[in-house]
């Protein structure tokens, strides 16, 4: 049986304590917030930074306050919203399972881990996420910042390794603390992303004192780093630049104005605009022409 705050090296108490009083003060985590607005945060919040993410996610949360708003609009009006959040397809996820929502379940996120899992776009992450941090439950969340503070203080790693779904849910499963689990989760993410960075890890300040990586002298991680995905010149800032031209457009545009993007390579433009299609960000009408998904008419 778990103690009621200790666990292996980590003192439940103590980080908790950390946590209430040093926590970034995000938007999505003050009081009001609803499970549908969680939900559009963590979605918003895969691979993109919360700078980013958190005036995007006040301005959809002013104007799609509940599932069915968002479920209104066409996937036109969301992927134009989405702007530069990046990976787009989430968007037309998002607005999918806005209309599951509005119709299966009254407008309400649920908060059982298993029926969000059946929800359009919501994976393992997520759904655990939405119901620790709209819902309170006491379920581990792992995601790259938690699996990095396991690693080292538990394991007395400088990384985590490749991820591996049911060791790395196991490993936070056994920390959980029988009292305050959603804020132990909630601030061993927080941990990870403030002082126990992948870079800079800030030791000094940390508040788990028994770290084991910090006991053995912070040993190098004894592998190859693995390297930052780079952005420029791949199919990612083709797409992104097709998409741009389709964001400004009043209408469906003719594939000239495609082509302009990316003269450098026209076979990876059109292997991007090929995915584009494949993905439903984008149509292509009776014409010929382009247009974000729901325009072409």
């Amino acid at each position: 049986m778990k103690n009621s705050y200790s666990c292996m090296n980590i003192d439940a108490e103590v980080l908790v304590t950390w946590f209430r009083e040093s926590a970034r003060d995000l938007p999505w985590r003050r009081p009001g917030v609803t499970g549908w607005q969680i939900l559009m945060s963590e979605i918003m919040l895969q691979q993109t930074p919360v700078a980013r993410v958190a005036p995007v996610w006040e301005e959809w949360v002013k104007r799609w306050p509940r599932p069915s708003s968002l479920a209104a609009v066409s996937p036109a009006e969301v992927v134009r919203a989405w702007g530069k959040l990046g990976y787009p397809r989430r968007a037309l996820r998002l607005h999918e399972c806005a209309s599951h929502l509005a119709q299966q379940y009254d407008d309400e996120v649920p908060a059982d881990v298993e029926i969000l899992l059946t929800l359009p776009g919501v994976g393992d992450y997520t759904a655990r996420a939405v119901a620790c941090f709209a819902y309170g439950q006491s379920v581990p969340v792992v995601d790259t910042n938690v699996r990095r503070v396991i690693a080292r203080a538990v394991h007395g790693r400088a990384e985590p390794g490749s991820p591996a779904a049911k060791r790395d849910l196991n490993d936070a499963s056994a920390l959980l603390p029988v009292r305050n689990g959603a804020a132990f989760s909630a601030a061993l993410m927080e941990l990870g992303a403030t002082v126990c960075t992948a870079r800079s890890p800030q030791c000094a300040v940390c508040p788990v004192t028994a770290c084991a990586w910090l006991q053995a002298g912070r040993p190098a991680h004894d592998g190859p780093r693995r390297r930052t995905q780079r952005y420029a010149g791949t199919d990612r800032q083709v797409r992104g630049r097709i998409l741009d031209v389709l964001r400004g457009a009043n209408g469906p545009v003719d594939r000239g104005r495609i082509d302009a993007v990316w003269l450098n390579d026209p076979t990876q433009r059109d292997r991007a605009l090929g995915s584009l299609l494949e993905d439903g960000l984008v149509e292509q009408t009776a014409q010929g022409l382009f247009a974000l998904a729901g325009e072409a008419g």
